[in-house]
């Protein structure tokens, strides 16, 4: 499941990268289907983060990949 995760994370990369954000991946728990990230730059103090990363990154994850859950954001220093 994680090189699926890189894999989609590479697509996603590039709308974030032109906001001037980026997306981190910190892990993946497979046995629970949830990908924490961190995002980063512009991504991680627009207020509509959240939004970007429920109806956005998560659901790209989720069509793409079965068994992806939920995408959580985890603080930078995680």
């Amino acid at each position: 499941m994680r090189a699926q995760v890189e894999e989609t994370i590479e697509v996603i990369r590039p709308a974030l990268q032109a906001d001037g954000g980026d997306i981190v991946l910190r892990s993946v728990d497979e046995t629970a289907g949830i990908i924490y990230v961190t995002l980063v730059g512009a991504c991680g103090t627009c207020p509509t983060s959240t939004v970007t990363l429920k109806a956005g990154i998560e659901r790209i994850m989720r069509d793409r990949i079965d068994g992806v859950t939920e995408v959580v954001n985890v603080a930078d220093d995680a």
